[in-house]
């Protein structure tokens, strides 16, 4: 997180939306100097000054009030996602737990729902967004994740850094951008997460695309979706994936993914449920580093 990301975040929503969209009269003859609406158009929007909007935008006005965020929201046109995450960049989200780094371990029970499951690939991620567990049809659909070392066991990391990852994903930018809005969406919720914040820190180093893409200041949730992939033994495949959040373990989601019955990728996760037994699914045990 950067010391300025509440003014980043208006700043680029700012940008990216244009007077026609919000109902503004439409200047002529190229009086606009900017792409997007000016500050003071926001301000008026939302019913503050400009010259209060602009100290909100420069970071030199920290602690704005409910009903500002409010109007901001309404201004700028947020959905509930990137309501939420203007919430919790200001320090105002209801609710928030703001929990720093814990170690997550995976009860027997869900390790039992994992194993259950002979024609599904899932597995469970805590809020440090690491995986602590999956099931054998996860790991042989996802072995390099798999084979990774607990700490580093990241879905993102994995998509982001390892050059193989871009065979897998069929649309693989889709997917990377996907995962870089979850992760701004995960370390505003959690400022003082330092597993997620060092986790930001490599991939601004390492992935060339990264910090691009980290910049556009966008958000989002998935719950649901379709995502197409290609395996090296049964080749390609259609999952639809649901995420679902666990109660009793607060911060760990788990993912699965599916296919129609009687589809072609249905008959292709079959294959390679029986096409081996190893590597073995991922077990949350004591001695993982």
């Amino acid at each position: 997180m950067g010391n300025n990301d509440l003014g980043d975040f208006l700043r680029a929503r700012r940008a990216g939306l244009t007077p026609e969209e919000i109902g503004l009269p439409v200047e002529f003859g190229g009086g606009r100097r900017v792409a997007g609406l000016r500050r003071g158009e926001v301000a008026q929007l939302a019913g503050v000054s400009t010259e209060y909007y602009t100290r909100l935008e420069q970071g030199r006005a920290r602690q704005p009030s409910e009903q500002v965020l409010r109007a901001l929201c309404d201004a700028l046109r947020f959905d509930d996602i990137e309501r939420r995450h203007l919430f919790a960049l200001a320090g105002a989200a209801s609710g928030r737990a703001g929990h720093a780094e814990h170690s997550s371990r995976l009860r027997p029970a869900l390790r039992q729902v994992l194993d259950s499951m002979d024609l599904a690939s899932a597995f469970v991620s805590d809020r440090n967004l690491t995986v602590v567990g999956g099931n054998a049809l996860w790991a042989l659909l996802f072995p390099d994740v798999a084979a990774m070392p607990r700490r580093e066991r990241s879905m993102a990391r994995w998509t982001l850094l390892d050059p193989s990852a871009r065979l897998v994903w069929c649309d693989w930018e889709r997917v990377a951008r996907d995962y870089v809005h979850g992760l701004r969406r995960a370390a505003a919720d959690q400022p003082r997460n330092q597993h997620i914040a060092n986790l930001i820190g490599e991939l601004m180093m390492r992935s060339p695309e990264f910090p691009a893409w980290w910049s556009e200041h966008r958000v989002q949730e998935r719950s649901t979706g379709l995502k197409r992939l290609h395996h090296p033994v049964v080749g390609d495949l259609e999952l639809q994936y649901e995420i679902f959040t666990s109660v009793a373990d607060p911060g760990q989601s788990l993912v699965v993914y599916t296919a129609p019955s009687g589809s072609p990728s249905q008959e292709r996760l079959r294959l390679l449920a029986s096409w081996g037994s190893e590597p073995a699914a991922i077990r949350d045990t004591a001695a993982e580093s």
